[in-house]
C-alpha cells in the first residue's frame, strides 16, 4: 500500500503535509485506487492526481475519503483545515504563452473596451486564479428534499382521517346505546 510515488521536490510544505496525510488516510482504508473511486465517487485517475499532488482535490472528496476511513468528526475537521491550507498554497498552473501572430498577416487589434468588475464580497465567488470547491456530491451524500405532495393528496387525506373519525364516533356511540 505505501508504494508511492516520489512528491515533487517544489511543493510547499502545507501542500506536501496535507498529501502525506491524505496518503497515509487512504492506505488506512486498504482500499485500491479504483475501489476508492467507487466508494467516493470520484474515479481512479482523480485520486492518482489527488495523491500524486498533481492537483488540489475538491473538499468533498477529502469529506468522502475521511467518511470511507470512518473518521470520527473531528479528525475530519482537521482535515478539513489541512486541505483549506493546502489549497491555498498549492501551487498555480502556469498560464499558457500567447499564440504568435504570423507577420504576414498582420490583423488589426481593436481598442479593448474597458468592463468594470463586478464587486465581490470576500468568499463571494471564485476569483480568476483560484481553485474552485467542486460541488459534485455523490448521491448518498445529497441531502434529501422533503417530497411536495400535490394540494389533492393531502385534501383526499384530511377526508379520509374525517370519514375515520366519523365512524368511530359512530360505533362509539352505537356501542354506549347498545
Amino acid at each position: 500500500m505505501g508504494a508511492w510515488q516520489p512528491l515533487p521536490d517544489d511543493l510547499p510544505p502545507e501542500v506536501r503535509h496535507f498529501v502525506e496525510q491524505l496518503r497515509l488516510l487512504k492506505d488506512r482504508t486498504g482500499l485500491s485506487l479504483v475501489a476508492l473511486g467507487a466508494r467516493t465517487a470520484y474515479s481512479k485517475s482523480s485520486w492518482q492526481r489527488y495523491l500524486n499532488a498533481g492537483q488540489p482535490p475538491p473538499r468533498q472528496a477529502v469529506a468522502a475519503l475521511c467518511r470511507v476511513a470512518g473518521l470520527p468528526g473531528e479528525e475530519a475537521e482537521r482535515f478539513a483545515v489541512r486541505w483549506e491550507l493546502a489549497v491555498h498554497a498549492w501551487p498555480r498552473p502556469q498560464e499558457p504563452a500567447p499564440a504568435q501572430v504570423p507577420v504576414s498577416a498582420p490583423a488589426p487589434v481593436p481598442a479593448p473596451v474597458p468592463v468594470p468588475a463586478p464587486a465581490q464580497a470576500p468568499g463571494a465567488g471564485p476569483v480568476p486564479g483560484e481553485y474552485e470547491d467542486d460541488p459534485t456530491l455523490p448521491w448518498w451524500d445529497r441531502l434529501e428534499e422533503p417530497e411536495s405532495r400535490p394540494a389533492g393528496r393531502r385534501l383526499l387525506l384530511v377526508a379520509l382521517l374525517a370519514l375515520l373519525t366519523m365512524l368511530a364516533v359512530v360505533l362509539v356511540g352505537a356501542v354506549t346505546l347498545g
